[in-house]
């Protein structure tokens, strides 16, 4: 991939401040990230807030809160400084304006003063016809727009009338464009409309202020989501206006739902049965609060881990890396160019492989659970319970619901198994058993197989179960009985058996 020779590498995120980053935003992020790093430049922060009217309270903290939890913090940008500042959009309509007014000068740019209700007829009219309303070279001749009136005219439009700012795209040309993860683009100027640039309310469109304040910011490389490929033609078309050199450009695929059914995406958050934000938000004003990945037990690392993967191919059999070792082996050429689907499974089981090195983090939790239910314990014993179990969870937080029957018994049973066992027989066979297990002197893991090996029955072992953890679910039983000793088991076995008793 071509690399600027004279310029340091400066790439930007640059989201809007309408809600949460969802798995795309915050992947567009890490992917700037990682290339900024590993070609030793710059990655900025600059937030895209021009569309007032869909700005939303707590987005901008949300999102300096969720590239810190992330570890991919900013060199530059809001929150954090730099030569190029202001970093808002919303701050930069001087520079904007100075802009537009030479595209104004050099015929690339005029005033359109045609009104929304007029656009809205137009547009029926050719739907009426079959036909598909652009505002282009075709028609523009035919609006109300300052390349149908005399300067004397135009001064007067604008001394009354409201008015928006159009680029000029001018007809015949094949666009000939490079991306690197797409290749090379052609694009037929005879199909794009006159995008607007300014406002009717004087502010800028993103167009406009997102390719002025890459140049001016020295931006190398944008790396941003493929729904912006239909946008490159429009920015190509402004620089080479405004006299200045593109960008290279890389639109990343997109983040596709597993079922198939169209991407990732804030709209369908409801309908999606895993979660799509990095950190918890809340909706403002109606104090609802929509779990994140941090939330969920879920590892940065982790995270970070499973999205650098969506979408990208290190090249090597392995998949878990360090965030060193994906800024060492991050390039922009080994990403796909179709959209990858995703999958909670593999986040889950990204996350499990992480667990692996948290144990003194399940060793702290453990010990507050048991802690908060007063109950004593050796560290020994803790630490014992902990690698009996951790193979069967993949968060910290489900540490306890997978060993508590090593601390306290079973507080209920299996509904569906206690029903089927109810009779004297079951009572029989475990009072049977019990004293067996009283007269086992070596209460041991080897001497208790022994013992019960010898009996072959595998319903007793069931109801050995039911009565220590309270399912048919948790580690070996005679290690479950080892742990517990004695008279603890035996306990547990009269709870099951009075039980059963009064459900007769």
């Amino acid at each position: 991939m071509l690399l600027h020779s004279v310029r340091a590498v400066r790439v930007r995120f640059a989201p809007s401040p309408t809600g949460p980053l969802h798995l795309g935003g915050i992947r567009t992020a890490l992917y700037n990230y990682l290339f900024a790093k590993k070609h030793g430049g710059t990655f900025i922060l600059r937030i895209e807030d021009t569309d007032r009217k869909r700005f939303v309270d707590n987005s901008e903290s949300y999102i300096l809160e969720t590239l810190k939890w992330c570890h991919i913090e900013p060199d530059e940008g809001v929150g954090y400084g730099g030569p190029y500042s202001p970093y808002y959009q919303s701050k930069r309509g001087e520079i904007y304006r100075m802009y537009i007014n030479q595209l104004l000068k050099k015929g690339y740019a005029y005033y359109a003063f045609d009104t929304g209700q007029d656009i809205e007829k137009k547009r029926k009219e050719y739907n009426h016809h079959g036909l598909t309303f652009s505002y282009n070279f075709r028609i523009r001749m035919e609006l109300n727009n300052s390349l149908t009136m005399t300067k004397e005219q135009l001064h007067d439009k604008l001394r009354s009338c409201s008015y928006v700012i159009r680029f000029k795209i001018e007809p015949g040309e094949k666009l000939k464009m490079h991306d690197v993860i797409h290749g090379d683009i052609i694009v037929n100027t005879d199909h794009l409309d006159d995008k607007i640039l300014l406002k009717s309310n004087g502010i800028a469109t993103y167009h406009l202020a997102n390719t002025i304040d890459d140049y001016l910011m020295k931006i190398t490389h944008v790396i941003r989501g493929e729904e912006w490929l239909p946008s490159m033609s429009l920015h190509v078309l402004l620089y080479r206006a405004l006299g200045w050199s593109p960008p290279i450009f890389a639109h990343l695929p997109l983040i596709l739902k597993n079922n198939g059914k169209g991407k990732i995406s804030k709209r369908n958050t409801n309908s999606l049965n895993f979660p799509i934000y990095p950190i918890q938000w809340e909706i403002p004003k109606e104090k609802i609060i929509i779990p994140g990945y941090r939330e969920l037990g879920y590892f940065p690392e982790a995270f970070v881990n499973m999205l650098s993967l969506l979408g990208w191919n290190p090249g090597v059999k392995r998949e878990i890396f360090s965030l060193q070792e994906l800024i060492n082996l991050f390039s922009l050429e080994k990403i796909n160019k179709s959209g990858v689907y995703f999958d909670i499974k593999k986040a889950n089981w990204f996350n499990k492989k992480y667990l692996n090195k948290k144990k003194e983090e399940i060793f702290s939790f453990l010990f507050e659970e048991i802690k908060t239910r007063s109950i004593l314990c050796k560290k020994d014993y803790l630490w014992k319970v902990i690698h009996l179990t951790m193979d069967r969870i993949h968060f910290i937080h489900e540490i306890w619901e997978h060993s508590f029957y090593f601390f306290i018994p079973p507080s209920s049973y299996d509904t569906n198994f206690l029903n089927k066992i109810c009779h004297e027989n079951t009572i029989f066979k475990l009072e049977k058993a019990k004293i067996l297990l009283f007269h086992t002197n070596k209460f041991t893991y080897t001497n208790l197989k022994f013992v019960f090996q010898k009996t072959k029955n595998q319903h007793i072992m069931q109801l050995f179960r039911l009565a220590l953890v309270g399912a048919l679910k948790g580690v070996d039983l005679f290690i479950i009985f080892e742990m517990l000793g004695k008279k603890e088991s035996i306990q547990r076995i009269e709870k099951l058996i009075n039980k059963i008793k009064k459900k007769i």
